[in-house]
Order: structure tokens, then sequence, then C-alpha cells
């Protein structure tokens, strides 16, 4: 299944559009889509009997477009981001394949949604498209074997980058540069893991003003999603709606010779087999 959030209430995508959650099911789930999310096999369970028409490829790019669409996790207590986790990215940066997941945050009031205008806060702003993991029912010291079925799905995401002020200082500190307001798309929706044949193995591409700049497969990351939830959950405590951005591929803009900036009027694409497009377009601040 597919789950949004329109005008912040969590909907189900259905053929011919959105289904609200809350009002479908007398209140029982939703509106928020954490409750949705912490409800996990009952909510599955509850959609089956709906019997709810399945949307069509072709109805679902039409529906991604839509202007409602939020962030498929507007409130989630943390939001987590994966360093260096593409083997072909590392190399383009100088760098070696990390040892254990290089973990960092960005802060909530990042977070947006489908459409999101994107601030060029300054000359050295970077593109990262990422796969996102929304997180279900959680818990902590989860093995690597049952971490995937913590997870409530998969949505696309962007991994805005100040570079400048990502990199300024000794040692640098990521958090700050990757969380101005925007930095930090994710859309247009949860797609849940019965949807994909293997989220270790998913075409991701991003495109900037129509150049296809990145383009790779998820089967590049060097801990899968598994490894990577696993690892978090040893340490802390994961709650659902919480968002996890596992890294991006190579083509970043810093990693091209000569380095490539994003510019205002610039369109961002990004596409990932199976979980749809993120539109993005970048605005002067």
């Amino acid at each position: 299944m597919r789950i949004a959030v329109l005008d912040n209430r969590a909907s189900l995508v259905v053929a011919g559009g959105f289904i609200d959650i809350a009002e479908a099911s007398s209140g029982q789930f939703g509106p928020s889509i954490n409750n949705v999310l912490a409800s996990g096999e009952v909510f599955a369970a509850w959609v089956r009997t709906l019997d709810a028409p399945v949307p069509t490829l072709e109805e679902l790019e039409v529906l991604q477009s839509d202007e409602r669409l939020s962030c498929v996790s507007p409130t989630p207590r943390q939001v987590f981001a994966i360093g260096l986790n593409y083997r072909e990215h590392a190399h383009e940066m100088g760098l070696a394949n990390p040892t254990q997941p290089m973990v960092f945050t960005k802060f909530h009031s990042s977070l947006a949604g489908q459409h999101a205008q994107i601030p060029m806060v300054s000359d050295h702003t970077d593109w990262e498209a990422e796969m996102v993991v929304v997180i279900g029912q959680g818990g902590r010291s989860i093995s690597v074997d049952d971490a995937l079925g913590r997870v409530a799905g998969f949505a696309v995401g962007q991994d805005i980058s100040d570079r400048h002020l990502q990199l300024l200082g000794s040692p640098a500190q990521f958090s700050l540069g990757k969380s101005w307001q925007n930095f930090g798309p994710v859309g247009p929706w949860v797609t849940t893991l019965d949807e994909l044949t293997n989220p270790n193995d998913l075409a991701i591409t991003c495109d900037i003003s129509g150049e296809r700049m990145q383009d790779s497969r998820t089967s590049d990351m060097v801990f899968t999603v598994a490894e990577v939830v696993s690892y978090l959950s040893n340490v802390v405590e994961l709650f659902p709606g919480d968002l996890i951005f596992t890294g991006s591929p190579h083509g970043v803009g810093q990693g091209l010779t000569p380095p490539r900036f994003l510019k205002p009027g610039d369109t961002i694409a990004t596409t990932i087999e199976g979980l749809g497009t993120l539109f993005n377009e970048v605005v002067a601040p």
C-alpha cells in the first residue's frame, strides 16, 4: 500500500485519488500518520477489508503531482541521516568506504514535502538523492533479521546540503549545513515493503533542470537498510514516524570536476524505482 499525507492528514493512495484514513475508519486510525504507522498489521488488515482499487503506474504518476502532498512524516521524533553510504559516492569525494554507519541528523524544521521550494542559501547549495526509511513500530536492540519488520515503508528524499556551512570548522559539523528550511523534502508517500521486490536494489536517479546527474542503484549502499536500522536501535529507541535518510549515490555537485551547485530556477526531480518522484524547485533565499 501507499500512505500519503494530504493537508496534514494520513490518506490511503488508491485508484482515482486518496481516501482520508480517519474518516474511512471512523476514527480508528489517523488522522496523524504516526498513529497509522504505529498500528502495524492491525491497520494493514483494516486496509484489506476496504478492497480499494489499486492505482496503476500511470495513475500514480498523476497523483504524485498533487499540490496538497506534505512531508510523509511531518512530526517525527527523530531524523537520522547516514553519510557516505554509497561506495561510488565515497570514492568521488576521495574518501574510503566507512567501516560503520556514519550518522548525523537533519533537524526537524528542515523537513518539507512534494513541490517544496529549496532556498539557495549559499553558492555551494548541493543536491543528494536519498531513499528514506520510515519507521513503523520501532523499538530498541532490533536484530538485523528483524529490522525490516520494524519499517513501515520507504519514500523519496533529498538531503539538500549547504556545503559551505557543512564543512565550516574543524572537525566539520554536518547537521546545521543540512538543516536550512526545506532542506529535507520527503515524498510523495510511504510505500510499504510488500510493494517492492527488494529495497536494497532499486534504481535511484536525480535530474537537475532535466539533466541526469545521479544514476545508481541502492545495491551500491555500503550498509543495507536492515543493518542501518539495527545499528541505530542498539543506541537509541526508534519510534513510529522516525525518518532515516540512508545516503546518496555518486553524482552530487561537490563531487563533479569542476564542482557544480544549485542556482535559482533549477528544478530537481528525484526518482526511486517503485517509490515515485519527488519534485522541487530552487529559489532565491
